[in-house]
């Protein structure tokens, strides 16, 4: 059963009472409790209603081109604004996690709030459907898709073009140290341009640390 803190964030999250409540808590639990099921199926299928969802926005509310708004769609769907937004809601504090990866800071990792914010919407859409869950979607995405995220050109395309548009070789990404646990893990990566110089980056994903490397070394050189 869903404790009644999390019954009643959940009810205000979709507007309406969490039926089906085993489902519910599925989506919430991490395999670090040992659970029969965690969030990872709901998770898959959550991931691709939230891509659905933000297509067709963008399709009705947007001009741009193919190209424009798959750069808009691939920011609003990253790990890395699921776990903005999830965090806005405090989502991290319902997520069931094992004591060991709870005490290694689980519960503010953006692999696992990413990861459960697709599978919250995986449950909505099973348990409520797919126009309920759209609904709650767009109201927790909205000033996402209202602002900057995926406006401005990514990071890595706009160093590609500077070393083309500069006459220099392409940036060379490399894994500088992986640490933590797997459901908490930081990646370092550097990146490094040959003849002007390198910039480094950590975060919680492999690719989101060479954007942010990509982004440190356009600060410095670009």
């Amino acid at each position: 059963m869903l404790a009644a803190e999390t019954h009643a964030f959940l009810t205000g999250l979709a507007d309406r009472e969490p039926v089906d409540e085993g489902l519910w808590l599925e989506a919430l639990t991490h395999g670090s409790t040992g659970a029969a099921r965690d969030y990872q199926r709901l998770e898959f299928l959550g991931d691709r209603v939230l891509g659905l969802v933000i297509a067709e926005w963008l399709h009705a509310a947007e001009s741009g081109d193919e190209g424009r708004l798959s750069q808009r769609l691939n920011a609003l769907v990253s790990r890395a604004t699921c776990a903005r937004i999830a965090r806005s809601i405090d989502l991290g504090a319902h997520i069931r996690l094992g004591k060991q990866a709870r005490d290694d800071g689980g519960a503010d990792s953006d692999n696992i709030l990413g990861d459960v914010m697709e599978a919250v919407i995986g449950a909505s859409f099973v348990t409520h459907g797919f126009d309920a869950t759209r609904t709650m979607v767009r109201r927790l995405w909205a000033d996402a898709v209202g602002g900057q995220t995926g406006q401005r050109k990514h990071p890595k395309s706009a160093l590609q073009e500077w070393c083309a548009g500069n006459r220099r070789k392409m940036p060379d990404y490399r894994l500088v140290e992986r640490t933590g646990p797997d459901h908490a893990a930081r990646f370092t990566v550097a990146v490094s341009v040959h003849g002007v110089g390198e910039a480094e980056a950590t975060a919680g994903s492999k690719q989101e640390a060479e954007t942010k490397a990509a982004e440190a070394f356009m600060k410095r050189f670009g």
